[in-house]
């Protein structure tokens, strides 16, 4: 099968298109005709020879796809050959034929195109996973995401608005993505090149600071999440782009109730991420079909033009998901 191989760590230039085995399902897998696939910032630390994949999953790039259902697996119920299905996947998503496990599978609404469903899975279950089931946020809350041009905190900011429409969503982006931002429903825009996030966020909540934190930034940024969170507020970190190292002050933070929470959704077991698929099924599955929710696309690449999709995300001038096609 046609895939993009990974001769050795580096930048973009080391991916190239390539033939590699197709893969066969094992029991409660399936195997998945790929339509589209998306890139995320996990394959470029991933190709750059940071982020390994977990045991026994492809070492070819990809964490999501969309497509049809080509083969089934022993043990496998509920599912047919043919099927159109969008789903994560361990690794081996930049190929024609990718494995996931059947209870990692999302029906795909037909009001749905490919390259729509093939940016649901790796964004949008983590914005819930980490800002809803581990953040807790609910109506009456504010929440700051961090980096508002990206597909995660683009996702964000819609499931926010979508799933509770009177919380106050504030998003931190850079000067050219401040108002594309805004026009997504966000009730406060702040550019972190030329403003200070902690102050205007005490000065937005009258100094009650936000509830629920979600970022991907680090260690640079520990301290103001810190002095934004409220009283009992999370903060869920799911990247460290600045930095693995920072000061806590512990003392502030026991007399506040404050928790720090760390989150990545790739290296949690199996039957941990069906369960967190199916809350997702169930809570913004509707609002796909319904088209209440859609997926940001900044471009759609074929899967020959693999670097440059990387070279893109790298030069972070994007808005929205990178996808590939292999239609």
């Amino acid at each position: 099968m046609k895939a993009i191989l990974v001769s050795e760590s580096g930048g973009a230039d080391v991916l190239r298109v390539g033939e590699a085995e197709r893969p066969s399902p094992g029991a409660g897998q399936v195997l998945v005709r790929v339509a589209a696939t998306s890139v995320n910032r996990p394959d470029i630390v991933q190709r750059e020879g940071n982020y390994p994949p977990p045991e026994g999953d492809s070492e070819i790039l990809g964490l999501e796809v969309a497509g049809t259902i080509e083969e089934i697996g022993r043990q496998v119920s509920g599912w047919s050959v043919g099927d159109r299905v969008m789903t994560l996947v361990g690794g081996g998503g930049y190929a024609e034929y990718a494995v996931a496990y059947a209870d990692h599978l999302i029906p795909m609404p037909e009001s749905m195109r490919f390259e729509e469903a093939a940016c649901v899975c790796e964004k949008y279950i983590t914005d819930y996973l980490n800002v809803f089931m581990i953040g807790g946020l609910t109506d009456g809350d504010s929440v700051l995401l961090h980096g508002g041009g990206g597909g995660v905190n683009t996702a964000a900011v819609q499931l926010c608005k979508a799933l509770t429409p009177d919380a106050r969503v504030i998003v931190t982006a850079s000067p050219g993505k401040v108002e594309r931002v805004r026009a997504l429903g966000a009730d406060l825009v702040i550019d972190y090149k030329s403003q200070d996030f902690a102050g205007e966020i005490r000065a937005y909540t009258g100094k009650q600071g936000v509830q629920v934190i979600l970022d991907h930034i680090g260690a640079a940024y520990l301290a103001s999440n810190m002095k934004s969170l409220a009283v009992g507020g999370r903060l869920v970190i799911i990247g460290v782009t600045s930095g693995v190292k920072a000061e806590l002050n512990l003392a502030l933070m026991m007399v506040k109730r404050q928790q720090v929470i760390g989150s990545v959704l790739r290296s949690r077991p199996v039957p941990e991420k069906a369960a967190i698929v199916s809350g997702f099924t169930r809570a913004v599955l509707p609002l796909l079909a319904q088209r209440k929710v859609v997926p940001l696309i900044y471009r759609v690449y074929g899967l020959e033009d693999a670097a440059q999709a990387h070279r893109d995300m790298e030069a972070s001038a994007h808005f929205g998901k990178l996808v590939l096609s292999l239609r």
